[in-house]
């Protein structure tokens, strides 16, 4: 593994060529984007279980340090729908106490992946994973913004989700018909304003006509029922003291797991996003640097009462398509939200929840990608099974669960693929060499008597090491000679070279001569470091099938 440090902030890069057109460029994005990001850190907030404007803050800090420590040019950073319900339960949990060191050790592995160059791994996660999680997390998102969404009267809704459905019918009777109205109607306007304009945002759209809709209803109809964040929330635009939790070893060691969790999902959502900005306008950006800037951005936002955060999608698709071509532009947005956060904060205080739920809504229909989960429904059975048991997990049980039993099914089903890739097959009377078929030189190579002749194709690691057990105890008489070519055999691991072994020594038992041929040189070093050639002898290891037969000549004629 490389150990050279691969920190490399894009931001330097384009301030060497930056210029006024392309400032005003970043501007004009900047407080669009700035714009669009108010609520959907309110909603964010609010729906983690922590108050609005946590959701802000962590918007602005952790907004501003992406942009200006990221490996990407146009990445837009803060919270995300993805981490709403990971932050819900590690407060239910844990409290907020909990969620501040989670999220401090989250920055710490995600400083960690950087250091160790696993950037690149990362975006190795399989696809029906990242499918699977990211609709069950959709799914979950809609499901907890019901009671909002239609005003319904419940006192306290069930952290499970077949109870929290369960609940919602057995209160359907009280649906406040003025609620269900503004989150209906808000979804619509959202639903329908890219249509008129792609430039205004219509969370903000819904959020001004729904909040002064419910303030007319309230002054001139006498409808109270409309709740507001005021009423649940008191809402303020103090800048919050810096503040550090005390940790301690014992909630230490019970957060590894949450942690772990916020940081593998805060970097394949950030990569994610930043992959798909690159096929847009055409850059690459430096996987390891964007993965040490979320982590310093997750242990600043904590300090500062906020949540995690990671590169989001949806603000990095506006802050491009509103001609953001630079860091600057996030760096404005971030200060755009300051701005708001400090003159404007006391006015959400009048936005309707259930706005807010409507909000939400659209953003978990965004999220489920559901063209891609039932494309990958035609995939094969075993992609199939992970995008299912992931999607399923993240519903029933949590993220944490989902992730960890995903990845171990991934690899198993790896496994098996790769075990299947790897044939072993006996040539009996003849062997076509073919590695001139081009220049038109055909070799028939005939085998002896009292020789046999193996062939691995792929990769001899433990997934196949029983292949050649099956296939010889399909024989009955025994040779004096069993030649192995292995020309195709890109790698061997510990235990490939365990079951060598033991095929020498069962065959040496049996007066049989194993030769190898045709090994690769990563092969041969790693077979000589494990001193399997001492065991085997100098003398049967052979470059090519014409020496190796040779040699089973030598061996013939010796007996």
């Amino acid at each position: 593994m490389n150990s050279k440090l691969d920190f490399k902030p894009r931001l330097l890069d384009t301030l060497r060529s930056y210029n006024k057109k392309t400032f005003m460029a970043d501007l004009m994005a900047g407080i669009i984007v700035g714009i669009v990001a108010l609520p959907l850190a309110i909603a964010f907030g609010i729906a983690s279980g922590v108050t609005p404007e946590k959701g802000i803050i962590t918007a602005i800090v952790a907004g501003f340090i992406i942009s200006l420590l990221g490996g990407s040019k146009v990445q837009i950073g803060g919270p995300t729908g993805a981490f709403i319900v990971i932050i819900y339960g590690i407060i239910q949990q844990y409290g907020f106490e909990g969620l501040t060191i989670a999220t401090l050790m989250a920055g710490a592995f995600l400083i960690m992946f950087g250091l160790l160059h696993l950037g690149t791994i990362i975006k190795f996660i399989p696809y029906p994973i990242v499918v699977g999680f990211t609709s069950g997390i959709a799914v979950t998102i809609f499901t907890t913004q019901i009671k909002d969404l239609f005003g319904l009267s419940i006192d306290s809704v069930p952290s499970d989700f077949i109870e929290k459905w369960q609940c919602y019918l057995t209160h359907l009777s009280t649906i406040d018909w003025w609620c269900a109205g503004v989150g209906l109607l808000s979804v619509a306007i959202i639903a329908i304003t890219p249509r008129f304009s792609k430039k205004i945002p219509g969370s903000l759209v819904a959020i001004i006509a729904m909040t002064l809709g419910a303030l007319a209803l309230k002054h001139y109809a006498g409808v109270t029922t409309i709740e507001t964040i005021g009423d649940r929330f008191s809402v303020s635009n103090s800048i919050p003291d810096a503040h550090m939790p005390a940790l301690t070893w014992e909630t230490i060691k019970s957060l590894v797991s949450p942690a772990l969790t916020i940081a593998v999902l805060g970097a394949i959502e950030s990569l994610l996003s930043a992959t798909v900005a690159d096929g847009v306008i055409g850059d690459h950006h430096n996987s390891n640097t964007e993965l040490i800037a979320q982590g310093v951005a997750n242990l600043a936002s904590p300090i500062f009462g906020g949540i995690p955060a990671t590169g989001a999608i949806a603000r990095t698709m506006t802050n491009i398509n509103n001609g953001g071509k630079t860091p600057v532009a996030g760096i404005i947005h971030a200060i755009t939200l300051s701005l708001i956060f400090l003159f404007f904060m006391p006015l959400a205080k009048y936005i309707p929840m259930a706005c807010l739920a409507g909000v939400l809504v659209i953003v978990s229909y965004g999220m489920c990608g559901w063209r891609s989960f039932l494309a990958l429904m035609k995939n094969p059975k075993s992609d199939v099974s992970v995008l299912l048991i992931t999607f399923f997990l993240t519903i029933i049980f949590d993220l944490t669960v989902a992730i960890e039993v995903g990845l171990i099914i991934a690899c198993l089903l790896f496994m098996k693929r790769m075990s299947e890739t790897t044939d072993v097959r006996v040539i009996m009377n003849e062997i076509n060499e073919d590695s001139d078929m081009i220049k038109g030189n055909i070799e028939h190579l005939s085998i002896p008597k009292g020789v046999e002749v193996y062939e691995i194709n792929g990769p001899y690691f433990f997934g196949a090491g029983n292949r050649f057990e099956e296939i010889m105890a399909t024989f009955g008489d025994r040779p004096k000679v069993r030649i192995i070519r292995m020309r195709k055999v890109p790698f061997v691991d510990s235990t490939g070279i365990h079951n060598l072994t033991n095929l020498c020594a069962m065959s040496q038992k049996e007066g049989i001569q194993v030769v190898l041929s045709g090994v690769v040189p990563k092969v041969h070093q790693a077979l000589q470091k494990a001193g399997f050639y001492d065991f085997v002898g100098e003398k049967n290891i052979c470059s090519h099938i014409n020496i190796a037969l040779g040699r089973a000549k030598e061996i013939l004629a010796g007996d």
